[in-house]
């Protein structure tokens, strides 16, 4: 059922032809319902609820979750349960010297008051005697003026040693916190309206009965936090389309927490290896030390990426083995596919087999290129119609890895597109690999086939329900044909490197795959309108040249489907475990305008040797979070530090000089002093001053981070940024 109560998908599917997108169904019966595991680890006084006392929320675990305190925070900080540092933390008082210097003001003022009570200190009562006449010294007004006068004097001594001894400070930070425990937080009511267990907004909107029926499933135990998330999104979706509130309201009451469900029918993925938050969308990647060189309101937090920042682009360097995968990438697959099953997300998944990116139940589709098991298939133009598009698509495929080819790129997306629009007009479809490779290498009788076949199209009568413009392109097409058969008798045409290249992909292992006749169950990026959980295995240990060519085409497949999308809604992710050989100008250009069609990359890199030297500049600034881990070397430090900047710090500059002030005694001291311990007496000066320095410096991240511990900056969607912040990976 979709978001707005109807079975099945609301969209034609993806697939070749009009056949609906339906996702493979695991062997495994769907997980029943379940605690979040995160609950389940929580400290003790992250998870309690702000919910109503009783025994409800420590018998119910997911209970305690719903209610936990999420609070705003910084980007990247893990807001579950999170607790804000107080602020000036570094420069404020210690508790003792507080505590004593207020005791001592208390005592000190009562000692002035008992001098001037006992008449020691007589000068406190001499304006009182200037302004009052000796006839007035027995009158009752005059008494009760003179107490009127005392209690004035108190007041002022109580201002004046309660500012020597930070009172003020000592009500807020000891008495404040104690006084708000005991006070009650408000009605019963109040406290129903603001429970997320009760669902108020359903409640607010006349569905009360759906609200208990969702209330009723949390508290005993038949929600997780799928359920939560995906019945949340459906919510959304009505508030956005009133006309969608019959149906949602239907399936809440027919289904329960099973309601508005994802394609597959699941409600959660087969084992978790991460911890999530999908209430505010987040999954927990470390904790930020208390280091001085972390930002003060992250230090002992803990740190986490959202789609929020995902948006943005995230690029991870590290050479540790799969320390990649199984701190980043893996827990950034795993959280967007938990966020593909409550509708929120669409994501493709590229990596290697073996690597720790999630088991293939956790996918709606599993492609293993290169295995002739795999149930699935890779639609070589990504699901386009447009033969230019298609040709600037393969173009960067074939040509985006060597910095020698890139000025060639233009030219090779003209040639491209002269062959696949001319295949087109005579067959219907584009030509496969073994057909285009034999056209790009000058093949005289695949291009006479081809001619001839064009020859017939443009000659021939149209029938009936036919493209009436069928003729006129195959005339455009055999126009291309004559002037791609001129190029092919000059030097220097580009057909033949790109047949070459292509020449990967022409191999027997895969025959079966890149299947142009629709013979197969094709996936294409254009699926990405669906929140589908898609997992491309890549064979990267067999076919590694093979491997790259399909990694650029699938970065260049999506970068160009994300933003072609007509519905923006689903946040659409694509997540290269590894990266290498990817990055060119146009598909750098292109990541940097996926932030503003609700998209984002995840690329990982073993070095940034992986990447051109041209574009590994513009990589950095094209992407929002950038991630340096343990293994860095001092090459790939100073883009990281140079990508961060600078800021101003407070310098000392100690200087010792020999001391030669004073008389002759104390030169006689100091000469004997120097003869008896051999050492000259040194006078220490110190200058402050304020200096511009790297916030990491390309030294520090290779030589200074800690086993297990990264180097992290994010950039949020809406521009905000964060310096970076050292990130412990094993908390």
């Amino acid at each position: 059922m979709g978001e707005d109560g109807r079975r099945g998908p609301q969209k034609s599917g993806p697939e070749h032809g009009d056949r609906p997108w339906r996702p493979v169904r695991p062997t495994q019966p769907p997980i029943g319902p379940a605690v979040p595991p995160q609950s389940r680890g929580a400290a003790p006084g992250a998870a309690a609820g702000a919910g109503q006392g009783g025994v409800e929320e420590w018998e119910n675990p997911f209970v305690r979750w719903m209610r936990t305190p999420r609070p705003e925070a910084g980007p990247g900080i893990w807001r579950f349960g999170h607790v804000p540092r107080p602020p000036d933390q570094a420069d404020r008082m210690s508790d003792r010297q507080l505590l004593g210097g207020a005791a001592l003001a208390l005592i000190s003022g009562l000692l002035v008051w008992s001098l001037c009570w006992n008449g020691v200190i007589t000068i406190w009562l001499w304006p009182l005697d200037w302004i009052t006449l000796d006839a007035w010294r027995d009158t009752g007004a005059m008494v009760a003026a003179g107490y009127l006068y005392y209690g004035l004097f108190i007041l002022l001594l109580v201002y004046v040693f309660g500012r020597i001894g930070r009172w003020r400070e000592v009500w807020t930070r000891f008495l404040e916190p104690v006084l708000s425990a005991q006070q009650p937080d408000g009605t019963q009511e109040d406290t129903e309206a603001e429970d997320p267990v009760a669902w108020p907004e359903l409640r607010a909107a006349g569905l009360v009965g759906e609200a208990e029926v969702l209330g009723g499933a949390a508290r005993g135990g038949g929600m997780n936090d799928v359920d939560l998330a995906r019945i949340a999104r459906a919510w959304e979706s009505v508030r956005a389309r009133p006309d969608r509130l019959r149906a949602f309201a239907d399936s809440v009451r027919r289904d329960g927490p099973a309601a508005c469900p994802h394609p597959s029918g699941l409600r959660d993925i087969g084992r978790r290896a991460y911890r999530h938050d999908l209430v505010t969308g987040q999954v927990r990647i470390g904790a930020a030390p208390d280091d001085k060189r972390n930002p003060y309101a992250y230090r002992g937090g803990g740190i986490a990426l959202e789609p929020a920042l995902l948006g943005t682009g995230l690029l991870a360097v590290g050479p540790a083995g799969n320390v990649v995968s199984d701190r980043l990438t893996g827990p950034v697959a795993e959280l967007l596919c938990l966020q593909a099953l409550a509708g929120q997300a669409a994501v493709v998944v590229v990596g290697a087999a073996g690597a720790p990116l999630g088991d293939d139940d956790a996918y709606d589709v599993v492609i293993r290129i290169a295995d002739p098991s795999s149930p699935h298939d890779l639609d070589l133009y990504g699901g386009t119609a447009d033969p230019d598009e298609a040709a600037a698509l393969l173009a960067e495929a074939l040509l985006g890895g060597d910095e020698a080819d890139w000025a060639h790129a233009r030219p090779a997306v003209t040639v491209l597109g002269q062959l696949i629009g001319a295949y087109q007009s005579a067959h219907g479809t584009f030509p496969g690999v073994a057909e285009l490779r034999g056209l790009l290498d000058g093949d005289r009788a695949a291009l006479a086939a081809l001619r001839r076949d064009c020859a017939a199209v443009a000659e021939g009568a149209p029938e009936d329900g036919a493209d009436p413009f069928a003729a006129d392109r195959a005339v455009a097409a055999l126009r291309e044909l004559d002037a791609r058969e001129r190029q092919l008798s000059r030097p220097g045409d580009v057909g033949a490197r790109l047949a070459g290249r292509l020449a990967v992909l022409d191999r027997p292992v895969f025959a079966r795959f890149f299947d142009t006749r629709g013979r197969g169950r094709q996936f294409s990026m254009r699926a990405l309108e669906h929140p589908m959980r898609v997992r491309i295995v890549l064979p990267e240990r067999t076919h590694a040249e093979a491997s790259r060519v399909l990694a650029r085409l699938l970065l260049a497949q999506f970068t160009a489907a994300a933003p072609a999308r007509s519905d923006r809604s689903l946040f659409a992710a694509l997540v290269l475990d590894d990266a290498a050989r990817t990055a060119s100008p146009e598909s750098v250009r292109a990541i940097g305008r996926l932030r503003a069609a609700h998209a984002g990359v995840v690329l990982g890199l073993r070095g940034l040797d992986d990447v051109a030297e041209p574009v590994r500049g513009p990589l950095l600034a094209a992407v929002g979070c950038r991630m340096a881990l343990t293994g860095v070397s001092t090459w790939d430090g100073r883009h990281f530090a140079e990508a961060w900047g600078a800021e101003w710090v407070e310098a000392e500059d100690v200087t010792h000089v020999p001391d030669v002030s004073g008389g002759l005694i104390r030169k006689l001291l100091r000469w004997v002093r120097q003869v008896f311990t051999g050492t000259k007496a040194m006078s220490r000066s110190v200058t402050v001053r304020t200096v511009e320095r790297e916030r990491w410096s390309a030294s520090e991240l290779a030589n200074t981070l800690p086993p297990g511990h990264a180097v992290l900056s994010v950039t949020t969607v809406d521009g905000e940024r964060t310096p970076p912040v050292l990130v412990d990976l094993h908390h």
